[in-house]
Parts: C-alpha cells; structure tokens; sequence
C-alpha cells in the first residue's frame, strides 16, 4: 500500500490492494465528455483508473458552463477532449490518458476496438450513433462490459437517479425512442446492460421552438434540429459519477 497519504492511499484503503491493482490495470472508454461524461471521467481517474480514452468531436461553449466539468471561460473553444485530458493528466500523471477528437457515428466505428477495453461508457447523445454504439459494445463479447446513459436533462431532483438494466428503464424518453429504434430496425443489443437514468420528467419554464423535438441526453446541443432542454449540473455530474461507480464497483467485486 502506497500509503494513506499518497495520492490513492484512501482509495486503496477502502477497496483493498488486489482491488487497487485491478482498477490501475483497467482500461476505460469513454464516449462522449459533455455534462455526463466530463464527470465519469474525473471520478474514474481520481479512483486511480490507469489507462481511458476520451471520444468526442465537440468543443467548449458558452451554454457548456453551467454543469459540464471542462467549461469555464478560459476554455471556450478549446476541444472537450484536449482540456479534459489536460486536466486529468495533472491529477495522475501516471494515467495513460488517450484522446480521440471525432464523433462515433457509421463512418468512424470500425475504426475502435471496443474489445480492447474493459468498460465502455456511453455518454452520447445522437440517437442512431446511441444505438449502434450500444449493438457494437454489446457484442464485444462479455469481458466488455458496457454502461448507458439515459437523458439528464429536465431533471431537478437527484434521489430519482437509478439504475436498471435497459429494457426495465421506465420513464425516460431517451430509452424509450432507442427501444422504438431497435424494435423499427430489428436490429437489438445482444445481451443486458445497465443503465443510469431518472423517471423524473419537468417542463422548460421558457419556450423554445417548436422544430426542435428531437431528444437528446442532455438537451443541450447546437443542432437545429435536436430539441434544446434545461439541464442542472448536479444532476449531470451525478449521472456522470453513478456510471464511474459501476466500473469502480465491478472491479471489486472481481474475483482475484
């Protein structure tokens, strides 16, 4: 034990040394480092996660501020993934930090291996990337373990976040328009999956175009034509920090 000083000596205190040695051996992606995945990604490296490869396309905005963990004035414009790197990098410089700036959609997903990873998280929020991700994670084969998250905008209350496995997700929109999508294809995840989600559903207090219908994770994109929702940081960095918990949980429950 490096001990209980050191930069993991409280986490290695509480999960134990095998544990400790499974989680700086583990190796992460991460789709998507908005309001959610910022947050997933912070928990997992300050637990000691040793290896995690960030995939987006985006790059920090003004409307990003107000609950996404890279987003402060001096990074707007800066690519998500290079300033959360940045960070990361200083909060372990021992954590082999991979970036990705590109969006996974029909023209980049052959070129990742989900099973090179141990865990895929999914924090995206384009409905046909969202599913053909999840098919893709889900036949990675069972080594691969892979963890959704549903939508975090118009929420407020943090106790109604859960976790369920997909098909018992009740409440949610997002799962509910990727169902309808599996079941319109044919095309279905080929095993379970857990996923983080909220049965809570409150309105906008200000009105938005009608054209905007489109549902997204987070309710905050520019795309004209996904549909722009209120979303609260505290919620989203819980959501964020529930799918960090799964990978951390399941890495100790290993057998050695």
């Amino acid at each position: 034990m490096e001990g209980i000083d050191g930069f993991f000596g409280r986490t290695e205190l509480l999960v134990g040394s095998e544990a400790m040695a499974r989680i700086k051996g583990a190796r992460v992606i991460v789709f998507g480092t908005g309001g959610v995945g910022s947050w997933c990604v912070e928990a997992l490296v300050r637990t000691g996660i040793g290896h995690i490869t960030l995939v987006d396309f985006d790059r920090v905005c003004e409307s990003n501020v107000n609950r996404q963990l890279p987003a402060t004035r001096s990074t707007i414009g800066q690519l998500k993934v290079e300033a959360i790197a940045a960070r990361m990098r200083d909060i372990n410089p021992d954590a082999e930090i991979t970036v990705r700036c590109e969006m996974y959609d029909a023209a980049t997903a052959d070129t990742f291996n989900l099973r090179d990873n141990d865990y895929v998280i999914d924090a995206t929020d384009s409905l046909d990337c969202k599913a053909m991700l999840i098919r893709r994670a889900c036949e990675a084969g069972p080594h691969t373990r892979l963890y959704s998250s549903m939508g975090a905008a118009l929420k407020v209350d943090p106790s109604r976040i859960s976790v369920a496995e997909f098909w018992k997700v009740k409440g949610d929109p997002l799962a509910a328009a990727l169902r309808r999508r599996f079941k319109k294809s044919g095309e279905f995840p080929c095993r379970k999956f857990k996923c983080v989600y909220s049965d809570e559903l409150v309105k906008n207090r200000l009105p938005q175009p009608e054209e905007n219908l489109t549902v997204s994770l987070e309710g905050a994109t520019s795309s004209p034509k996904k549909r722009v929702n209120g979303t609260l940081a505290h919620i989203t960095a819980i959501f964020g920090m529930t799918l960090a918990s799964l990978v951390i949980r399941d890495l100790m429950q290993q057998e050695p």
